[in-house]
């Protein structure tokens, strides 16, 4: 039997087709891996002060954008990324369209976080949900990407906010008809909402429900994305602290063929009385949650390495030697950012004692930073602080972004 068809062999129809929703786990092996989510990413939130950690969340949202869309085939350059956010597009027209995905992707995960601080009762699994996130995203995006070619030829409009109309193939799956959606739909919502779960259940919900948005395939269009911003939210009301510091897109993307097989492994129908007792395998549900728990634990330990004190404050200082040895930077100028990493902001009259300074040569040294984008302020005499420009990232971030990507950076 074919990969994601049903037991009667076509399109979705009742919601007990998609049982289990959620992974049994009778050794505890996935409550273990819950556990080193929660505790790792909390330790990675503690080594980062406040302040600073705001700019490396504005950056990790940015390669979130990056990686979310690499998956979907869509490479844009972070450089091309930054550009976009300051409006700055390129005449090129298939460039120009990749710099407006990724700048909707960058806002709407934005949008994403505010609502959920602002609204505390928010149900992020419920379909008003994912259907305002598809329409913020793809309200942003250009005109092509609102057409749809189908395998017949034809073409369809992808309508904002609006869940599909016909029936789609998504490789060998057959996702839920549409006019079954809303039940659909509702069943997630109702087994998948947070506020009803507990503790490390959370965590795994957080996996599993990732894989059955994707296999519900709710929209015409954009549901690889949706999914995975409904992710970053779940993970986000799930209170992991520490998560914006790190992106599982990230591990996704770096491992494309083994998310793709995880996903299609979790859409086959049960293998016999000995995996589970609903309609869809339990075996290959336990195998994604275990992937993707393993991928959060990979990138958390990936950037708590990059965050560790003494090897940032290593690259700052050699960013700032590189520069003084091109006549670019005053030595005094590796003081003052290893300072402000460790501070998070510096008010500008400490500076000259700071750095040990004349107030007039300190005030040069701030503003080259300032206009190379290695400090940043919210007000001409406001304090300083760490900024995060595309070109210093693979210094800063050494293997954030693939090799080649990164080696354009410098």
């Amino acid at each position: 039997m074919s990969g994601g068809i049903n037991m009667a062999g076509g399109y979705y129809t009742k919601i007990s087709e998609m049982e289990p929703m959620m992974p049994t786990d009778p050794t505890g092996e996935l409550g273990d891996l819950a556990i080193e989510v929660i505790r790792k990413s909390a330790a990675i939130s503690a080594a980062v002060h406040p302040v600073t950690r705001r700019g490396i969340v504005e950056l990790v949202r940015r390669m979130n954008s990056y990686y979310s869309n690499l998956i979907e085939g869509h490479n844009t350059h972070p450089v091309d990324i930054d550009r976009a956010m300051r409006e700055d597009f390129s005449k090129d027209p298939a460039k120009r369209a990749r710099q407006l995905e990724s700048k909707a992707h960058v806002e709407v995960q934005k949008r994403i976080e505010a609502r959920i601080e602002d609204i505390p009762e928010l149900v992020i699994t419920s379909k008003n949900f994912l259907c305002w996130i598809h329409k913020e995203f793809y309200e942003r995006m250009p005109e092509e990407y609102l057409v749809v070619q189908r395998a017949d030829g034809k073409t369809e409009k992808v309508i904002p906010g609006e869940t599909r109309e016909s029936e789609v193939e998504v490789g060998r799956h057959l996702p839920p008809k549409s006019e079954c959606l809303s039940t659909f739909m509702k069943r997630f919502e109702e087994v998948y909402d947070p506020h009803k779960l507990k503790g490390l259940n959370k965590v795994i919900a957080a996996a599993a429900s990732h894989h059955r948005l994707a296999w519900i395939h709710p929209f015409l269009d954009g549901n690889g994305r949706v999914t995975r911003l409904m992710t970053h939210a779940y993970l986000k009301k799930a209170k992991i602290d520490g998560h914006g510091l790190w992106t599982v897109s990230r591990g996704f993307a770096r491992n494309r063929e083994g998310y793709l097989a995880a996903l299609a492994g979790a859409d086959q129908p049960r293998r016999g009385d000995l995996d589970g007792r609903g309609n869809l395998t339990q075996a290959g549900l336990f195998g994604f949650c275990k992937f993707f728990l393993k991928i959060a634990i990979d990138q958390i330990d990936f950037m708590s390495g990059l965050l560790d004190l003494d090897g940032m404050q290593k690259r700052i200082q050699s960013l700032v030697d590189r520069q003084v040895s091109f006549g670019e930077l005053k030595p005094e100028a590796g003081h003052l950012l290893r300072d402000v990493f460790l501070r998070g902001e510096i008010p500008r009259g400490e500076i000259p004692n700071i750095i040990g300074m004349p107030e007039r040569s300190a005030r040069r040294v701030v503003r080259t930073l300032l206009q190379k984008k290695y400090l940043v302020s919210d007000s001409e005499k406001g304090p300083v602080m760490l900024g995060f420009p595309a070109s210093m990232v693979g210094y800063y971030f050494p293997r954030l972004y693939p090799e080649g990507v990164e080696a354009d950076l410098h």
